[in-house]
């Protein structure tokens, strides 16, 4: 009854979230939180950086996948120092890898791809997992289960990457086609459910000149698909199923990556089939051929008291908290946009 609870408390807290968020992030003032000053110029302005909301969704993005993480594993007993030490490396390796490769597939030296990322983080995870089981087994006395860990990752990826959807609503990237360039099949179906962005410093106004138009709300789309896969593969887990939400979250997400990109305006590289999409057809396969290597019987039963109780450590909430300012500062500094700001006296206050 607690894992329904559990499931249950997810999925309404979700929903209340992204049904604001779908409303109120298209509109321009849902991009930048804030301008810092760095330097002041000849006419007395000061050029400054801005922090934007799409840092802070995807830093709460990362909070809630790894949160998701602790308490899966925490569930089955799988030891905190390495559940951390795995995430930390994978990270560590995906956040520029999310740079270098977009860099390298659409030409662009200022932009990241989360597809990259996840398909470098989908082909290093096991490896990394068996280095910790060896490390762990060898010096520290205790084993882990790659397969549950591994479950347990793609289903934290599956909800976080459904979170950070949010981040390119309010950035205005990775959008969708307009409506009025889509067939009347897509068009009807998104009469009534459309997003229109407004504001020239959204990706969809400088790229495309496309603010203020009907454009499939392909974000909000993915979003609800990648939540819905997270919610169900976290109910499989928690039910002993550990292969079966391994394969369905990983399969879920990566297909709709491959298929939602044709309902995309965005640059995504050269060709019909693009980087991104081979990536995901390649990171199925691949789970596949891995859920066969690892799969194993399931140890025990998940635990979701114990997994809770996991987070309720001082020093981990401490190092979360941590890892949000991290996450926030490095993916939301932007930088393709800039300030001007003039900092005066009110006269009327004094």
């Amino acid at each position: 009854m607690l894992a329904e609870v559990f499931i249950l408390t997810l999925s309404i807290s979700l929903a209340l979230i992204y049904r604001w968020a779908f409303r109120a992030l298209p509109n321009e003032e849902w991009q930048i939180i804030g301008c810092f000053p760095y330097r002041k110029d000849a006419s007395g302005l000061w050029h400054g950086w801005n922090l934007t909301w799409y840092g802070f969704f995807n830093a709460i993005a990362i909070l809630l996948a790894i949160s998701i993480l602790i308490v899966l594993s925490g569930a089955t007993s799988t030891p905190l120092v390495a559940v951390l030490f795995i995430t930390m490396l994978i990270l560590a390796i995906c956040l520029p890898a999310s740079r270098i490769l977009a860099s390298f597939i659409e030409k662009k030296r200022n932009t990241a791809t989360v597809g990259g990322a996840s398909f470098v983080g989908i082909l290093i995870a096991p490896l990394i997992m068996l280095m910790a089981k060896f490390v762990g087994n060898q010096f520290f006395g205790y084993d882990i289960s790659i397969i549950t860990l591994l479950s347990a990752m793609s289903i934290s990826y599956a909800l976080g990457e459904g979170m950070g959807r949010l981040a390119c609503i309010s950035f205005g990237c990775c959008y969708g086609k307009p409506l009025k360039e889509s067939s009347p099949f897509i068009r009807k179906i998104f009469q009534r459910y459309h997003f229109v962005f407004t504001g020239k410093t959204k990706k969809i106004a400088y790229a495309h000149q496309m603010d203020g138009q009907q454009v499939i709300p392909i974000q909000a789309v993915t979003t609800l698909i990648y939540s819905f896969a997270g919610i169900i593969g976290c109910y499989l887990f928690l039910q002993g199923f550990t292969s079966a939400s391994f394969v369905l979250t990983l399969t879920i997400t990566q297909l709709w990556r491959f298929f939602s990109e044709f309902f995309r305006d965005d640059d995504r590289g050269e060709g019909r089939i693009s980087a991104y999409q081979k990536m995901a057809l390649i990171s199925c396969v691949y789970g596949f051929a891995v859920a066969y290597i690892f799969n194993e019987a399931q140890r025990k039963t998940p635990d979701l008291i114990s997994g809770l109780s996991s987070l309720w450590n001082p020093w981990l909430l401490f190092f979360l908290m941590f890892l949000w300012i991290v996450a926030f500062l490095y993916t939301g500094k932007s930088i393709v946009t800039a300030a001007l700001i003039e900092v005066r006296v009110r006269k009327e206050n004094i």
